[in-house]
């Protein structure tokens, strides 16, 4: 069934959940940028009709850790004309609106889907590279490096430290929020190798707004990067996994850095064998093998 508002259209078919933005002018760019969004069943904790004064609004709520955007904007965008998971409803819409969310709801019940939070991200980030501009500067991603270059408005500590690059091995977690009252809204990108005490107008590891409440299309990257990071509640055994096929930070005793290619092939060949005995399933094989090939 489908569902259209001034936002876009909501169709559903019993399996998966298609959010498209409108075209409209009205419709907030971030949305447009975003484009089609595909929600699987599971990944939806559940769908209400609010009622207004001349229509209404569909909110859908999405299970904790299902989609990398929501778990980037961390609920900034909540009440705002930004959030994709909102659709504005006339009043002459009310009833078809009304009917979604016991189609929704059904469909849930029917395939019991849980409302805990997921241990893998059921939807996928923005497609890269992808970039955006905001206050102090410009943040880009190519699926491999954050790059951080400041304007004329950066901070004078921003402008000592020059363009940032940081590799998405070395990244531990994607801070985003919008901009609110006196205070500015920042993507900052914290570090394994430790984060930085300063403001948002001060950290080279962050671009930061005082007037764009969004940040124009920096959530865009934030979700990027997070659906590339690993899953916050991923299960033990992968963070495990790749933390042994880790490399040392110093050769090994008898070993050189020419032998970089035989332990390579070494630690692949023990990621396989956990991969054959079942230790890992083919996801987390794959999530290992990549982060061992980015740190040789």
């Amino acid at each position: 069934m489908e569902v259209i508002g001034r936002d876009g259209t909501w169709t559903f078919d019993g399996e998966v959940l298609r959010v498209v933005p409108g075209r409209d002018r009205g419709v907030h760019k971030l949305r447009k940028a975003l484009g089609e969004l595909v929600v699987p069943l599971e990944a939806v904790a559940g769908m209400a009709f609010e009622p207004g004064r001349k229509g209404g609004r569909l909110r859908l709520r999405l299970r904790p850790a299902a989609d990398p955007f929501s778990q980037a904007v961390a609920g900034g965008l909540a009440d705002s004309a930004a959030d994709p998971y909102r659709l504005t409803i006339d009043a002459g819409r009310t009833g078809v609106a009304e009917y979604l969310v016991d189609e929704v709801r059904n469909a849930r019940l029917l395939e019991q889907v849980p409302d805990r939070p997921c241990d893998r991200y059921l939807m996928p980030g923005p497609p890269v590279p992808v970039s955006a501009s905001a206050g102090d500067g410009t943040a880009s991603f190519d699926g491999e490096r954050v790059r951080l270059e400041f304007n004329w408005m950066a901070n004078s500590k921003k402008e000592e430290a020059g363009p940032q690059l940081f590799e998405l091995a070395d990244i531990a977690g994607v801070e985003w929020a919008p901009q609110s009252g006196m205070g500015y809204g920042c993507l900052r990108f914290r570090l394994r190798s430790g984060d930085s005490r300063l403001t948002a107008e001060e950290d080279p590891q962050c671009l930061a707004w005082g007037i764009q409440k969004e940040g124009g299309l920096t959530a865009l990257v934030a979700a990027a990067v997070v659906a590339r990071l690993p899953h916050p509640a991923a299960p033990a055994v992968e963070a495990a996994a790749i933390e042994t096929a880790a490399p040392s930070p110093e050769p090994a005793q008898g070993e050189t850095p020419g032998d970089d290619h035989d332990t390579l092939l070494r630690r692949l060949r023990e990621l396989g064998a956990l991969h054959k005995d079942g230790i890992l399933d083919d996801e987390e094989f794959a999530t290992a093998k990549q982060a061992l090939l980015r740190r040789f």
